[in-house]
C-alpha cells in the first residue's frame, strides 16, 4: 500500500471543538489528559495553532489514531486506536482542574471517555456545571453519555444511530426523529438536541422549536471533522449572543467548511462565513 505524505494535526473531540472556537474568535481553553512523546507532540501542535490549552499529564502514551483517504474511491477509512489507561488520581486531577476553572458561558464535553475513567465521570462534570449555572454541551456516546444525560444538559448532539440507541428503537423517518428528540427533552435530559443526519443534513429541536437544514453542496475532500466543526460553530454563535436558529446556521456552515480540505484540518473561519448565506433552514 503506497501512501502519499502524512498530514498531522492535534485531535480528540474537545480539542477539535476548541480549535474551531479559537479560529472563529472565541476565548476558550482545551483541557485534556496527555502523556509520553505523542502527548508532547500533540501539545506542540496545539501551541502552533495558538489554541489555549491545559495539559493534564498521565503516565501512559497518548494514542495516535489515523485516517486513510483512498484516492480511487474518495472514501475515508478511520483507524481509531484504544486510548491509554488512566488512573483514579489522573481522573481526579482532571475533575479538580475543571472545578477550579469552570467557564463562564459553556462547558463542552466531547469525545469518548478514557479507559479507566469511571462511567459517571461526564455525569459528575455535568452536575458540577449545573450547580454553577454553566450550560453543558455534550457530544459523546455509550454509558458515559447516558449517565450525563440523567443530570440534564443544555445541548446534546447525537447522530441518528446514537439517538436510536438512546430511545431503544428504530427511527425510520422524520416524524420519528422529532418524536425521539422531544421525548428526551420532555424527560429533561437535554434542552436542545442537534441531530446529525449525515448527507441528509441536520435538525435542531428544542421545547418549542424544530428546524431542519439540508447539507450544503460542497467539493468534498474529506468526511472527517464535520461533527466537531458543527459543535464548534454552534457554540461560537451562542457565545456571541446569537439565537438558536442562527447558531444552527453557523453549525451547518462550519460542518460544510470542514469537508473542503484533505486530512483533519477542520473548518476555516473564512469558509464558515462564506458558506453561511447558503444555509437554508426550514421550520417544521
Amino acid at each position: 500500500m503506497r501512501c502519499d505524505h502524512a498530514i498531522e494535526h492535534p485531535g480528540g473531540g474537545g480539542v477539535n471543538v476548541a480549535r474551531v472556537l479559537h479560529r472563529l474568535g472565541a476565548s476558550c481553553v482545551a483541557a485534556y489528559m496527555a502523556g509520553g512523546v505523542t502527548g508532547e507532540r500533540h501539545h506542540q501542535w496545539m501551541l502552533h495553532e495558538k489554541v489555549r490549552c491545559h495539559l493534564l499529564p498521565i503516565a501512559h502514551e497518548t494514542r495516535e489514531s489515523f485516517s486513510v483517504h483512498e484516492n480511487s474511491s474518495g472514501q475515508d477509512f478511520r483507524f481509531v486506536l484504544p486510548g491509554p489507561e488512566v488512573s483514579e488520581a489522573e481522573v481526579q486531577a482532571c475533575f479538580a482542574y475543571v472545578a477550579q476553572h469552570l467557564p463562564k458561558q459553556f462547558l463542552v464535553i466531547s469525545g469518548g471517555i478514557a479507559p479507566g475513567a469511571p462511567i459517571d465521570f461526564y455525569a459528575r462534570l455535568t452536575r458540577l456545571a449545573n450547580q454553577h449555572g454553566v450550560p453543558v454541551v455534550i457530544d459523546a456516546n455509550g454509558p458515559a453519555l447516558h449517565a450525563a444525560l440523567q443530570e440534564g444538559v443544555f445541548l446534546f448532539k447525537p447522530s441518528l444511530r446514537e439517538l436510536g440507541q438512546l430511545v431503544g428503537h428504530d427511527l425510520p423517518d422524520e416524524k420519528s426523529w422529532i418524536s425521539a428528540c422531544q421525548a428526551l427533552i420532555e424527560q429533561k435530559k437535554a434542552q436542545v438536541i442537534a441531530l446529525s443526519l449525515g448527507e441528509q443534513g441536520a435538525m435542531v429541536v428544542s421545547q418549542d422549536q424544530c428546524w431542519r437544514a439540508a447539507a450544503l453542496k460542497v467539493d468534498v475532500q474529506t468526511t472527517i471533522g464535520a461533527g466537531d466543526s458543527f459543535v464548534g460553530g454552534m457554540v461560537w454563535a451562542l457565545y456571541k449572543g446569537h439565537d438558536l436558529l442562527h447558531a444552527f446556521q453557523y453549525g451547518m456552515a462550519a460542518s460544510a467548511a470542514a469537508l473542503l480540505q484533505k486530512g483533519t484540518p477542520l473548518c476555516q473561519a473564512s469558509d464558515v462565513h462564506r458558506l453561511l448565506p447558503s444555509v437554508v433552514v426550514h421550520a417544521l
